[in-house]
């Protein structure tokens, strides 16, 4: 990302909006505008270190409640929430922090929440893993502050390899609905 073009652009938004760029308030605006894009964007750069692995087995690992902020490449407004991440490891596991990198490689970029979960679904079953389920939920600022105007919470989901048989993912939708007290006294 050129830092100095967008500053640029920044400013002549500022002035098509009616204001004046050189106002107290705003005189800073294209640069602080600037870097927190650098920021919020850097999904674009990242990488989610899914190749660093280790041999371990598991029936299931899952990382629930990733925070998330992204933003409508519609309106380029906010939309933020949480995933649930689920997988079947195939002989090996990520390390504990790269499923968090992964929610962040594609969050952090113009985007839907469809596709969001898809992303995140496609790449960490690429790795080899018998399934994958992504459930995100995301409250979407282009509907609360224009249009409709209303505090939807949209959820969706992804579910790859032995997930889409339709008992497999009732059973890990289940595990992933349940507050971790439950799943636990349930299992012992």
């Amino acid at each position: 990302m050129d830092k100095e073009r967008v500053k640029k652009l920044v400013r002549e938004l500022i002035i098509e909006l009616g204001e004046d760029p050189t106002r107290e308030g705003l005189r800073k605006t294209p640069e602080r505008i600037a870097d927190m894009y650098k920021e919020i964007f850097g999904g674009y750069d990242t990488d989610s270190q899914l190749s660093i692995q280790f041999s371990e087995d598991s029936d299931v690992v899952i990382a629930k409640d990733i925070q998330f902020y992204s933003m409508c490449e519609h309106h380029m407004l906010p939309f933020f929430g949480k995933i649930h991440v689920a997988y079947s490891p195939n002989g090996r596991v990520f390390g504990i922090s790269k499923l968090v990198r992964l929610v962040e490689k594609y969050s952090k970029r113009l985007q839907i929440q469809e596709r969001l979960t898809k992303n995140i679904a496609d790449e960490l079953f690429a790795q080899g893993v018998k399934g994958v389920a992504v459930i995100a939920e995301a409250e979407h600022l282009c509907m609360k502050m224009r249009g409709v105007r209303n505090n939807v919470i949209m959820t969706s989901v992804a579910f790859r390899g032995i997930y889409e048989k339709k008992e497999e993912r009732e059973e890990i939708v289940e595990m992933i609905r349940k507050n971790s007290s439950d799943f636990v006294s349930k299992i012992s």
